[in-house]
């Protein structure tokens, strides 16, 4: 939602906002089920228990088909790729003779690295948890696709949008008069979706999500599990009982769960989490199944796992090519997350063959403190500062509840004074 609608949005009464969001998201749905959508869901309902000989001989001609689309399409990997014939390739083992993408290459030269002109690609920008957001690019087909494999994996668990929905994420969408009402949620009468704000993570208010969730009964969850873990504890540590066989599955988003997360989460609403892993850059798929293995997607792209030495490991960084990225190619690139893949002769029983991996070694999300809202998650934070231009990279600092101290590595020829504007707000 741009700047223009949220200031139409925040003028409006409560009954009208919840009408707002409504219609924002039927417009919104509409074009991401548009398309390609229909045929890729079908797609991959259909080749849910591919062989790992054909998962991989799929994977190898998205792979060329990847590679030679950047390579015409690309004025970066024109060059880069040059004298490189792709025809060539035999195996994704071949991969390997091709340069790392940084997020560095990325952020200073996106302009050569798209694929086509931005007016028919659409803009996604990055949270930037790790530094400055990036911006990149999708095609509208791959966005599409990436959205039907999404549908796809959570379908297994019987979620299909229209479903009743608690969705955690960083909409910013309460008002002072919600806050002075305790109301912390919005919702989408059309989709049956309710969004809970995820800035208002504090124990006073925190009485009023269960309430309410319990009022709403949702047949799903979605979104930031720090928020849902701290609506888990709260309730856990005060005694409430949440029904259960009311929320059939819940599924994180865009931070990592550790055990002991889920363990408090799937205890309270009692209920099974089910974990996925992918990136706004637009990383491939790794999907948690029944049986609670994560499943690397070979549909999705190519990972690689390599240790310091730039060799394969079973634990390492992790390297990803995606093939839903063909707007701002992502091949071989370092995304900054290492994992521990499983025992190769380890088979699962749910059907899926792709490769699994064992954990996901992300880092424990950060938070500020707010004495009026609570606790502000790294995702939110990073999201407040995406459109500022010349920031490298940032570090947040709180030594004290009432202050935040802003480190900011700049890069002189953007670098404006928005960014001064940003800190001092």
């Amino acid at each position: 939602m741009n700047h223009r609608l949220y200031r139409i949005y925040n003028q409006l009464p409560n009954p009208l906002q919840n009408l707002f969001v409504t219609a924002y998201n039927i417009l919104s749905y509409k074009r991401r089920m548009g398309g390609q959508y229909s045929h890729w869901l079908n797609h991959f309902r259909n080749n849910f228990n591919l062989s790992i000989d054909e998962l991989q001989k799929e994977q190898l001609r998205r792979l060329k088909f990847l590679l030679e689309h950047a390579q015409k399409n690309s004025p970066y990997y024109s060059i880069l790729f040059n004298e490189i014939d792709f025809s060539n390739f035999t195996s994704i083992s071949d991969l390997q003779a091709l340069p790392f993408l940084t997020k560095e290459d990325i952020r200073k030269n996106i302009d050569e690295i798209i694929s086509g002109p931005k007016s028919k690609l659409k803009l996604a920008k990055t949270g930037g948890t790790t530094g400055k957001s990036l911006n990149v690019y999708y095609t509208y087909n791959n966005g599409q696709e990436r959205f039907a494999m999404l549908d796809a994996f959570r379908g297994e668990f019987g979620y299909k949008l229209g479903k009743r929905t608690a969705w955690f994420s960083g909409k910013s969408l309460i008002t002072a008069r919600d806050i002075r009402k305790n109301r912390f949620w919005k919702t989408d009468y059309w989709y049956k979706v309710r969004y809970y704000s995820t800035f208002h993570i504090k124990d006073d208010y925190l009485k009023h999500y269960i309430h309410d969730l319990m009022k709403f009964k949702p047949e799903f969850m979605v979104g930031f599990p720090s928020s849902i873990l701290e609506i888990a504890r709260y309730g856990l540590k005060n005694g409430y009982e949440f029904p259960s066989g009311v929320i059939k599955a819940i599924f994180p988003t865009a931070e990592t769960l550790t055990k002991e997360m889920r363990a408090d989460i799937e205890t309270f609403f009692q209920t099974r989490m089910y974990d996925q892993y992918a990136s706004s850059e637009g990383a491939p798929f790794i999907f948690e199944c029944k049986k609670g293995n994560l499943h690397m997607e070979l549909q999705s792209g190519v990972f690689e796992v390599l240790d310091e030495n730039d060799q394969p490991s079973q634990t390492g960084r992790l390297i990803v090519t995606s093939f839903t990225t063909e707007g701002t190619p992502l091949i071989r690139y370092d995304i900054g997350d290492s994992v521990t893949l499983e025992d190769p002769d380890k088979v699962c029983s749910c059907g899926n063959n792709n490769p699994m991996v064992k954990e996901i070694l992300g880092r424990i999300d950060d938070y500020v403190y707010s004495p009026e809202n609570g606790k502000i998650n790294i995702v939110n934070i990073a999201n407040a500062i995406k459109d500022v231009k010349g920031i490298v990279r940032y570090q947040v600092i709180q030594e004290e509840l009432n202050s935040l101290m802003f480190m900011i590595v700049a890069d002189n020829q953007i670098y404006n004074k928005d960014c001064e504007t940003l800190v001092s707000k």
